[in-house]
């Protein structure tokens, strides 16, 4: 299993859909665009050079929401998952 796979398992398991797809930008340059979100309203949107940079934002854009929601339960899970 791939780095960035890991970490989409682990966001799916925490509860969240994810998406993603690369595209090329102005200048002919791939990026991947990847996104989080939840029924309860929360998404998270990023763009990276690389897949695995953009997955690792996205995990920490949504551990950085959930400690402020939440307190640290999300960060530990995920810990304990890597």
């Amino acid at each position: 299993m791939k780095s960035w796979e890991i970490l989409a398992d682990n966001l799916s398991k925490a509860g969240w859909s994810l998406g993603w797809v690369s595209a090329l930008d102005c200048e002919g340059r791939t990026i991947w665009i990847a996104d989080a979100h939840r029924g309860d309203g929360q998404r998270f949107v990023v763009h990276a050079d690389e897949k695995l940079t953009a997955f690792l934002e996205l995990e920490s854009a949504v551990v950085h929401q959930e400690n402020k929601s939440n307190g640290s339960q999300l960060l530990a899970d995920l810990a304990v998952r890597h």
